[in-house]
């Protein structure tokens, strides 16, 4: 269903039966009935494609079995990619596209990377199957397109020379309203139809399951690395304008501390030389305080008591009042911990900052080799999971904090809350 058909089926049954009138004349039903046409004759390719590659496994001990095998494969891929194109276009299928074909130079090579082709196979596999599928798209669009027409236009066949149904006014209009019904049915009924192409095109000429999580996590890696840079030009700076500014004013009062206590002939000499030592101190305690948080954004210390400690630390801390749940039966690996302790901070620090919310619930659970935690608030809503200025913040960081150990992240928020964020980890890596 459209959006459009969306839009206008919720607004009560006046504007479905508009819809219902409107439907023939809509892009997506244009779209679909060309890919219902075509679908067949790329099936005719696909499955010759599938022939001639099946005849090259069966002859591969043979002359001809070596190049037929090393050319059916990457053909079938380069058809798998029309194919896809095709669905995406007209069908409206959502596929990615698979990693491109690599191969060495020689015959050799290219046979060897053939065989292991798993994304030229899949698409031989989509040809030979394809065939029923796109033949029932056809039959149906035939059908409600080409005989809605034909019965619709009835009265002017039984006015001449071609009365193909039966004679008189009511046949006539029978068949004509008939005709009517099968032209407002057919964007819906060749639509379902395509459900079983849609189904083997998302199945079969999108990567492989190993391979979108091979790129998943290719991807996620480039995002840890992206992190730890960022997170590393931040304790840089953190360093340079913080701490060792500190330490230089620090420096600067005890020297001249000192300068006072060496002419100490003066009354008023040791009262400044006190004066400074204790600005001294008082920079010295502001460092350390600096310092101790900057090791804590590196390493809870927090986590050293475990997981669910360090949770009912944060959830007490929050601005906003957080109800804690936990069951954690067993401990998850120290950088799992980490992880979940630092989507917790940047959640609940959200709720605070954006949220507008009263209350929060903060839940973490322990169960099947998952960790799952849950940050929920009766908020404004609202919230994107691409929300955030750089790598290190928002919760597009916590998508790239989570993604290096295979974990995922959930937002929900629609506008008026509330917003349910929900982090899903392995126990152990």
């Amino acid at each position: 269903m459209t959006r459009g058909m969306e839009s206008r089926a919720g607004d009560g049954p006046p504007d479905m039966r508009r819809a219902m009138v409107a439907a023939p004349v809509w892009a997506r039903a244009w779209r679909e009935l060309a890919y219902a046409l075509v679908a067949p004759l790329m099936a005719v390719i696909g499955l010759v494609y599938a022939v001639v590659v099946a005849l090259g496994v069966a002859s591969a001990a043979g002359v001809v079995g070596v190049p037929l095998l090393a050319l059916g494969v990457p053909a079938a891929r380069r058809l798998g990619t029309a194919n896809r194109w095709l669905a995406r276009a007209l069908a409206g299928v959502r596929v990615a596209d698979p990693a491109p074909f690599r191969s060495g130079p020689g015959l050799a090579d290219r046979l060897v990377a053939a065989l292991g082709d798993l994304t030229g196979w899949r698409a031989v596999i989509h040809g030979l199957v394809r065939l029923p599928s796109a033949l029932l798209a056809l039959a149906v669009a035939a059908g409600l397109w080409g005989g809605g027409p034909a019965l619709l236009c009835h009265p002017l066949w039984h006015s001449g020379a071609l009365p193909v149904l039966p004679d008189g006014l009511p046949g006539a209009v029978t068949a004509s309203a008939a005709g009517a019904a099968l032209l407002l049915a057919a964007p819906w009924g060749v639509h379902l139809a395509l459900a079983p192409e849609r189904l083997l095109a998302r199945t079969l000429l999108g990567p492989a399951p190993g391979e979108a999580r091979t790129r998943r996590l290719e991807r996620a890696r480039a995002m840890a690395v992206d992190g730890a840079a960022a997170e590393l030009r931040r304790i840089e700076r953190d360093l340079h304008d913080g701490t060792a500014a500190r330490l230089v004013t620090l420096a600067m009062r005890l020297g001249m501390a000192l300068e006072e206590l060496e002419h100490a002939d003066r009354p008023e000499r040791p009262a400044r030389a006190r004066a400074l030592v204790e600005g001294a101190h008082r920079d010295a305690k502001e460092t350390l305080a600096e310092l101790r948080d900057l090791i804590r954004g590196i390493h809870p210390s927090a986590l050293g008591e475990g997981l669910e400690t360090a949770l009912a630390t944060l959830a007490a801390r929050s601005p906003v009042p957080v109800r804690f749940d936990a069951d954690l039966p067993e401990r998850p690996d120290p950088a799992i911990e980490a992880v979940a302790y630092f989507c917790a901070a940047e959640l609940l620090a959200n709720v605070a900052r954006h949220s507008g919310a009263r209350r929060a619930v903060l839940g973490v659970r322990a169960s099947d080799g998952l960790l799952t935690l849950l940050v929920r608030d009766d908020g404004d809503g609202g919230a994107a999971a691409d929300t955030g200025t750089d790598a290190g913040s928002g919760l597009r960081g916590l998508a790239g904090r989570v993604a290096p150990v295979d974990g995922t992240i959930d937002v929900h928020s629609p506008p008026g809350g509330p917003t349910v964020v929900t982090v899903e980890l392995p126990l152990h890596i």
